[in-house]
Formats: structure tokens, C-alpha cells, sequence
């Protein structure tokens, strides 16, 4: 078989009808209202609270910044320790680290790739504050017993769902659980606004807070009195703010792209079940399951590759020009940032290293649907040479 011309991605970014993304645009140009939570900005968190479900949302420049806010809006105590899976992106350890906390990594369950209760439970110390679960691939947390720990130990829980846009738990929307649920709407995402995140939380306590933590502290109550009279009011700025905000362009980029997601996710859909279909007689990879009761975000298609044959496979691929993605490899306790702490010792980690070493991310995204899966037949084609 000859190698893919174009190459085939692990994943592509689903976009905005280019007419009518560049008439927004040149509306919002000749408006001079570029950023600082204009009119699109506004439409934008409305839209996405309707499509999810949701009662407050925040939208951010990006998932990253939007983690470091939701931990500063809690206010963890100084220098506590928050417990967090090493199988995930870097931006969720280092949020933590960012607010000087300490990351503490437990170890994860074999079957969702998630953060495991019992490894939680045994990383609770006097000094622990807060849990930062990963929605992995947007396979969901195990939500019920963690509110359970959290409530017996009087902890904060902060969902990272940067893969879990739209994954729902019982018909409830996974940003239901827990204190405050990020998201992240980076190119790469099932959903995107080229960069973004969000903040989804149901204590309406929370929302003027996070308001001004992204606007450099600047409180939502004196921006409606008027900047001059703000300035003149000793409370204009009660905060250490950072700078979250999401300029207009992406936030139109975002209302088209949100009329879309859901035909993407479809095509996604399919795209799993032909892989499922094709790699189920060979027993050397493992698929996992959507648990019941879960409606998926179809973010990632991972796989996990015994006997040793992962790398193999990855590089087999990659002389096919089909890119695949070791992801997450290596662990975050792995990084030399992290190494010397305690919980980054291997044998706290021994599911997560088991599956670090095995997991592989195939080719996800809708065009891959096109002419009856043709494409996803011919790379299990390839996957079965090995």
C-alpha cells in the first residue's frame, strides 16, 4: 500500500462556513469593538449555555488560563495540596503548580483511564484541598464517588473536561458535578474557537468573582457604573486579575462553529464504529468502552496496543504518512518538574504507567466518514500487518 498523500492527521479542526465567518468579521471590524466583552462575547456565553445546559458559564482565552482562574476562585488555602491524575496534559498539573499548590498525583482506573476513588482516597493527607479529575477522551470521571470523598473530607472538586465537550452522565450534562467543570475549545478540539476554554459552575457566588479574576480584577458592578466613576471608586479593582478575555473574533468564530458540532459528532460517531468493527478480531488491542448511560464527546479514538507492540505500530503508521499520537506519554509525574515529588514514584502510578505505555490515539475527526469509512478500512488494513 502506498503512503497516504495528503498524510492523514490524528485530528482535524471542524470550521465555520468561510462566507459567513468573513462577513462577521468585517462587521466586527467596522464596529471597532474588537475585545473586552463586547456584543459576541455576550451572544457567545449565552449560546453555549443553551447548547449545554448549563446555568453560569465563563468563556476564556484559553482552557489554561481558565483552570489557573477556577483554582484562584476557590481559594485553596496556601501552599495545600490538590490531587490530580499524571494521565493528562500538562496544563492541569501545572494550573496547580501556577498557584502554588502542590500537585499530588494518584493513580488511575484501567478501564476509563480516569482518576481511580480508592487511589484518591489513599493520597488524602491533613493538607489536601482540592481534586482536579480528567473527563480522559471525555470518558467521564467516576462523579458520584467522588462527591463522595470530597463531601467526607470537606474537599473542592474542579473537572478538567477539556475532552469532554457535550458528554453527558444520565441525561445530566458532565458539567453538573463538582465545583466548577473547565473546558477547552483549542483547534484541536471536538469543539473550538481556534483557542478558548471555559468555566461552567452552578453557585451564582462564583460568577461576579470570575468575572473580574479574568478582567484584571476589575469588578463587573463598577464596569456598569461607567470606567470614569469606577476609576474614582476605591472597589474598582478588589482582585489580582489576570488577563482570560476572549476577543470577538473568536467568539463569532465560536457561535457558527457551535451550529456544526453536532453534525461533526455524528460523523465521528461513525468513524468509531467502522474502527470497532475492523479491529475487533485482533486481539492484541484492547477498545475502550463508553460506560452505559454515557453519551460520548467522541473527542479521541484511543487504543490500547498489547504485547508490547505500541511503538511499533505508531511508526508503522507514520511510514503510511498516518499520524497517530501517544497521548499521554510520557506521564506528568514523568516531566523533571515533577519528578521529586512523592506521589510521582512509579509504584504510586502503576495502572497509569501500564497504560502511558500502551495507549495510541488513531485518526479522529468527521471527514474521515467520507465514502463509507474507505479511509479508517484502509489504516486497519495497515494495523494489521503487525
Amino acid at each position: 500500500m502506498k503512503p497516504f498523500d495528503p498524510p492523514i492527521l490524528v485530528t482535524k479542526p471542524i470550521h465555520p462556513n468561510k462566507d459567513r465567518i468573513l462577513s462577521t468579521i468585517s462587521t466586527i471590524i467596522d464596529s471597532t469593538w474588537l475585545t473586552n466583552m463586547g456584543p459576541y462575547h455576550e451572544k457567545f456565553e449565552k449560546k453555549l449555555r443553551q447548547f449545554l445546559n448549563v446555568r453560569h458559564i465563563s468563556v476564556f482565552n484559553n482552557g489554561t488560563i481558565a483552570l489557573i482562574t477556577a483554582l484562584k476562585a476557590l481559594d485553596l488555602p496556601k501552599n495545600s495540596e490538590v490531587i490530580t491524575t499524571p494521565f493528562t496534559f500538562a496544563a492541569t498539573p501545572h494550573a496547580i503548580a501556577w498557584n502554588n499548590l502542590t500537585p499530588v498525583f494518584a493513580d488511575i482506573d484501567t478501564s476509563t483511564m480516569t482518576l481511580c476513588p480508592k487511589s484518591i482516597e489513599r493520597a488524602i493527607t491533613p493538607n489536601t484541598s482540592a481534586i482536579i479529575p480528567v473527563h480522559v477522551y471525555g470518558f467521564p470521571s467516576n462523579v458520584v464517588e467522588i462527591d463522595q470523598i470530597a463531601k467526607k473530607h470537606n474537599l473542592r472538586v474542579i473537572y478538567d473536561a477539556a475532552h469532554a465537550f457535550g458528554t453527558t452522565i444520565n441525561d445530566q450534562p458532565i458539567t453538573n458535578f463538582g465545583d466548577i467543570t473547565m473546558l477547552s475549545f483549542h483547534a484541536t478540539k471536538l469543539f473550538n474557537c481556534i483557542e478558548g476554554g471555559a468555566l461552567v459552575y452552578n453557585n451564582s457566588a462564583l460568577h461576579e468573582k470570575i468575572y473580574a479574576l479574568r478582567n484584571f480584577g476589575i469588578k463587573k458592578t463598577s464596569l456598569k457604573r461607567g470606567i470614569i466613576d469606577g476609576i474614582k471608586n476605591k472597589d474598582y479593582i478588589d482582585a489580582v486579575g489576570i488577563n482570560g478575555k476572549l476577543n470577538e473574533f473568536q467568539c463569532a468564530w465560536g457561535i457558527e462553529t457551535l451550529k456544526i458540532v453536532n453534525e461533526e459528532q455524528t460523523k465521528r460517531h461513525q468513524v468509531a464504529e467502522e474502527y470497532n468493527k475492523q479491529l475487533s478480531c485482533l486481539n492484541w488491542i484492547t477498545i475502550p468502552k463508553i460506560p452505559e448511560n454515557t453519551t460520548h464527546s467522541f473527542q479521541y479514538f484511543p487504543i490500547l496496543c498489547g504485547d508490547n507492540k505500541r511503538d511499533s505500530l505508531y511508526n508503522l503508521l507514520l511510514k503510511h504518512n498516518v499520524y497517530s499520537r501517544k497521548y499521554f506519554y510520557p506521564l506528568c509525574s514523568d516531566f523533571q518538574c515533577y519528578q521529586s515529588l512523592e506521589s510521582s514514584n512509579k509504584h504510586n502510578l502503576i495502572n497509569a504507567h501500564r497504560i502511558a505505555d500502551s495507549v495510541l490515539c488513531l485518526p479522529f475527526y468527521g471527514e474521515l466518514s467520507k465514502n463509507n469509512c474507505k479511509k479508517i478500512r484502509s489504516i486497519c488494513d495497515i494495523i494489521a500487518q503487525l
